[in-house]
């Protein structure tokens, strides 16, 4: 199941440095059950995973920082381009729509926003397409038919 958006508030608290009981008080959780409800947040499979992927993309850009010269190589994953470190937004959409650690919405969301760059529309063709097309279409309407066949006798 994805995040919510108090699970995703507490990742985000859990992210700038809060312990858990004041991360799920800044997430809107109430203050007498902020401790439980920080315990049950920090097994939830769906948090765990946010927090990783926050880790993991941190290391990755702090990695591709380095003189090392690891900012051209892609990051497992998730790579340079999800991260919105190039300027090709068709990157940044597929990198996003193949990556199974997102959330699904956002999957969905980022496939749905890639289409107009791969997929054209057949109502955006030019005029001067819409015209042959037309034209095709009449002329293989008053084509020459192949002609009959005929059979041959006998030459055996």
């Amino acid at each position: 199941m994805a995040l919510t958006d108090k699970k995703r508030q507490y990742v985000a608290a859990r992210l700038s440095g809060l312990s858990g009981a004041k991360a799920a008080i800044a997430a809107g959780y109430s203050e007498k059950g902020a401790a439980q409800a920080a315990a049950r947040l920090n097994k939830d499979p769906d948090v765990i995973a946010a927090l990783q992927r926050a880790e993991r993309v941190n290391n990755d850009v702090n990695n591709a920082a380095s003189p090392s010269g690891a900012a051209d190589q892609e990051m497992a994953g998730i790579g340079l381009a999800a991260l919105g470190l190039t300027s090709d937004p068709k990157r940044v959409l597929v990198a996003l729509m193949n990556d199974a650690n997102e959330e699904p919405k956002l999957r969905l969301e980022a496939a749905k926003a890639l289409m107009p760059f791969v997929h054209a529309r057949v109502a955006e063709q030019g005029k001067k397409e819409a015209k042959n097309e037309a034209a095709r279409k009449v002329a293989n309407r008053f084509a020459p038919s192949a002609p009959p066949l005929r059979m041959v006798k006998g030459g055996g």
